[in-house]
């Protein structure tokens, strides 16, 4: 399969921004690995317009489970569809501890999202005292089984682990750490997904950046990186493409 290096931009960047895109195109027009970049809903159409014809996708950072409807303020996948997004991230550890999003809550948003014919990110992760009282397998394991819909396959998903405690801290698990958890993940898709397990990119996220990226990516199971902070520049998240693409 190939690698995938997302960027999450969250709530950064305006039109300006997009110079950032142009770099990073120059940069890097044909890279070995997928390029996907989650700007806010606001410069997904822009974004597109930009990446058209490159090797870069877009995509959106959340969105509602409903087609349409009576939700102001809310975006739905056909409509992130139609400003050009090709995936969607759901269940980030923000918008669960900010928006009190469950485990079935983005399983519906994932499933509208697949049902639009875009690909679902998923995110898990486990907080601080999570992983000090031992419990990040159980954590990661119940959010995964909640999460995934039924009938995923590994062209409608993406899993992503970041573990909370590493979000924009720059701590980052040790890598015997992050390859039990992507090992795990990878065991437990099998009885979610079936035949369809071995082809979902696992991502890894939680302060990755150039310095560290080549040996996270080295781990077994580890498939790409959702980044956060180093996607907002051309020179950062370039670096990480080029570790995925080495």
């Amino acid at each position: 399969m190939k690698k995938l290096a997302a960027g999450n931009w969250k709530m950064n960047g305006t039109a300006a921004a997009l110079a950032e895109v142009e770099a990073l195109l120059a940069a890097h027009p044909a890279p070995a690995c997928e390029m996907l970049l989650c700007p806010p809903a606001t410069l997904i159409a822009q974004m597109a317009q930009a990446a058209r014809g490159s090797a870069l996708m877009v995509g959106g950072q959340d969105c509602h489970p409903k087609a349409s409807g009576a939700h102001t303020g809310d975006i739905s996948a056909a409509m992130l569809k139609d400003a050009g997004a090709s995936h969607v991230i759901l269940g980030h550890s923000e918008r669960r501890a900010d928006h009190g999003e469950t485990d079935a809550l983005v399983r519906a948003k994932a499933e509208a999202v697949i049902g639009a014919g875009l690909m679902a990110v998923v995110c898990i992760g486990e907080t601080e005292a999570e992983r000090d009282g031992g419990q990040t397998l159980t954590v990661i394991g119940g959010q995964l089984d909640g999460s995934v819909p039924a009938g995923a396959t590994a062209a409608t998903l993406v899993v992503a682990y970041e573990p909370v405690w590493a979000i924009g801290t720059g701590r980052t698990p040790t890598l015997t750490e992050i390859g039990e958890v992507h090992a795990f993940l990878r065991d437990r898709l099998r009885g979610l997904v079936g035949g369809e397990a071995d082809g979902v990119r696992l991502l890894y996220g939680g302060s990755v950046k150039p310095s560290n990226a080549a040996e996270i990516f080295a781990v077994p199971h580890v498939d790409g990186a959702l980044v956060g902070g180093a996607s907002l520049k051309a020179a950062d998240f370039g670096a990480i493409v080029a570790a995925l693409s080495a």
